[in-house]
Formats: structure tokens, sequence, C-alpha cells
């Protein structure tokens, strides 16, 4: 996805969020590509910290209408955050990856499905049971050994972290991410 679609997304999310909050808002949503079909992640952050992240991890609604519900879902139902403040949102970074369709993997071990796990590319769901945790592919910035990524993974899952078992179910996808940072994009005007 270009450069341009991505800045589009990131102001979308920025203000559907602002909107949520109680500023009037209008954006130009009417690009034919809104209506397709996207699975998104909208992180949030203030200096550094992550303050939010919501997402869908199977394309079921238009790409527009993801991108909008995450957002606002991260800025204010999170459940390991208080909701988003209106000043707060001034401070917030916004991140939006759009996500590949999920590809199951074949492995015969967890050393061999640790094998096959590409850091800094893959993100990874993972499945036992009642219990399913994902990583985005920019959580390797923090986990960068491929162990202590699927550790960190299953105790999200709320499993213990060297747990493992046949049953075990791995997806990978990849994202194309829009950072803020990383644009020239502006707050609401």
């Amino acid at each position: 996805m270009s450069h341009k679609r991505g800045e589009i997304l990131l102001r979308i999310a920025r203000l559907s969020i602002a909107g949520a909050l109680g500023d009037s808002y209008e954006t130009d949503d009417s690009a034919a590509w809104l209506q397709e079909l996207g699975a998104t992640f909208v992180t949030l952050t203030q200096k550094g910290q992550l303050r939010g992240c919501i997402g869908s991890l199977q394309a079921h609604r238009s790409l527009l209408d993801d991108v909008k519900a995450n957002a606002v879902a991260a800025a204010l139902h999170d459940p390991r955050f208080e909701p988003l403040t209106a000043p707060e949102l001034e401070i917030t970074e916004i991140e939006v990856s759009l996500l590949s369709a999920l590809q199951p993997m074949q492995f015969s071990s967890e050393a061999n499905a640790l094998a096959q796990l590409r850091p800094g590319v893959d993100g990874v769901v993972l499945e036992y049971g009642r219990y399913r945790s994902t990583f985005l592919p920019q959580v390797w910035e923090q986990l960068p050994d491929a162990v202590q990524f699927m550790a960190q993974l299953k105790l999200k899952a709320g499993l213990p972290a060297h747990f493992w078992a046949a049953e075990v179910k791995l997806q990978r996808y990849t994202v194309s991410k829009f950072k803020e940072s990383d644009t020239a994009l502006e707050g609401p005007s």
C-alpha cells in the first residue's frame, strides 16, 4: 500500500478518535479502495509507551470501517488502559497496521515452529483450545529472540511460558505499517 494511502488511514484513525471524544470533524473517505475488505490494528503510544492497541485478525468489513472501529476501540476500550481523554490525544501517536491474510504454519515441534519464524517480518497468532493471542511483527523490536517472542506470546494467551502441546496452532501474517512520526501528518484541523 502506498505512503499516501497510509497517510489517509492515519488521518481517518485520528479523526475517528477525535470524533468519539466529542470533536466534530470531516474527512474525505470516498476513495474506492477504502471500501475493500481489510484487517487492521491501530496502536496508540505516548512517549514511546503503549497506550492502546486493538485490531482485527481477519478482514470482515471495509477497510474504512475497520480503521474507524479499531481506532476508537484502541482509544476508549482497550481493557489494559483507562479511556483516552481529549487532552491526551494531542500527545498520542497513532500507528495503523494493515494485515495480510493469515497463513497456517505446519510444524512438527516447537523448535521446528521457532525455526520457521521470520523475526521482524512475521506477526503470529497462537491458538490452543480457548487460549489465543497475537503479536504484530513490530513486537520483534522488543523481543528479537524467537524463543522469548514465543514465550511472551504464550503468556499473553494465559498459558505458561514453557507450555507446548501437539494441538498448538500457529498462523503468521505480515503487515504494512504506517506511523504518524514517519509522515508529515498533522492532527485535526
